[in-house]
């Protein structure tokens, strides 16, 4: 697993920056990314992916607690990715 901090490391070491500068850029993106998805819009990173707001139907479900008990799931957003095609590509 690669946490948040091995992602500013790298950035801090390849950039030649502070690992202090590497976690402002870090924060910067995730939280233009963020405003982005709440407005409704995608964000394309060519060669990587795009992120997205997808709406989730409201749908009846079961308590996980008494399996005999329907519970009423409401419609939400949520974020998703969708991967380019570079990316599948050096994954595959």
């Amino acid at each position: 697993m690669v946490s948040k901090q091995d992602v500013i490391n790298t950035i801090a070491g390849k950039l030649n920056v502070s690992k202090r500068v590497a976690a402002d850029m870090l924060d910067t993106f995730i939280d233009e990314v963020t405003k982005a998805l709440q407005k409704g819009e995608k964000v394309t990173i060519s060669g990587f992916g795009t992120f997205l707001r997808s709406q989730r139907k409201a749908r009846t479900g079961v308590n996980p607690r008494n399996p005999g008990e329907k519970i009423s799931i409401p419609a939400l957003r949520v974020p998703r990715f969708k991967a380019g095609k570079q990316l599948k590509e050096a994954v595959r």
